[in-house]
């Protein structure tokens, strides 16, 4: 998963030197959001586990990096991005009475694209859509006997959103998103994923 994030990072820097104008003097006026952008992301995240463990909800919080180009109103992007979160899920009595299973989430990673359109020189409108790989860590206790372990489960996410251009190269945006992990091995535990998560960024 890390190649892909890396190979992502790079396909925007060989664009960027592809397009040394854009690279040099930021976003045009005739097609703003255009360019390699980073931004910084923070906000609600809230995972359901299934029937056995339940849903929990916290903060998610990270960074991310993106590449966009402009075709008259119409934008294509590709983004990268690693977040992590304070949430995490517990149940108690979960196979013999007094037993404990806590989840919590880790690192997550995504890569994907995404499609908009320019509803103004400085408003855009977009869906997105790419693979997550999250980090579940595991923690089952039970008398004095205590097993962690942790899982990295593969996904789907889908989302959208609408950035604002608050300055000539900086914009502000607000995003839900919903991923899928699938079933957790060994557990009634059918993951999936809401975020709505706000995040402020810079188009180079």
């Amino acid at each position: 998963m890390r190649k892909l994030v890396l190979t992502a990072a790079a396909s925007a820097l060989a664009l960027g030197i592809a397009a040394p104008a854009l690279a040099q003097d930021g976003p045009s006026e005739n097609a703003p959001f255009t360019g390699p952008r980073v931004e910084a992301l923070v906000g609600y995240d809230k995972i359901n586990a299934g029937s056995d463990v339940g849903s929990s909800d916290g903060v998610a919080y990270g960074g991310a990096i993106g590449y966009d180009m402009q075709f008259g109103r119409a934008i294509v992007g590709i983004e990268g991005e690693l977040t992590g979160s304070t949430t995490d899920a517990r149940t108690d009595n979960l196979l013999v009475a007094g037993d404990r299973l806590r989840l919590k989430a880790g690192r997550d990673l995504y890569v994907g694209g995404r499609v908009g359109i320019a509803i103004s020189p400085l408003a855009l409108g977009y869906v997105k859509a790419g693979y997550t790989n999250a980090r579940l860590n595991a923690r089952y206790r039970n008398g004095n006997t205590t097993v962690e372990d942790s899982d990295n489960l593969d996904g789907y996410r889908l989302g959208a959103g609408l950035e604002y251009k608050v300055g000539p190269t900086t914009y502000i945006k607000g995003e839900y998103r919903y991923s899928h992990y699938g079933e957790l091995a060994g557990y009634d535990a059918d993951i999936d994923r809401h975020q709505f998560l706000a995040g402020v960024g810079v188009r180079f």
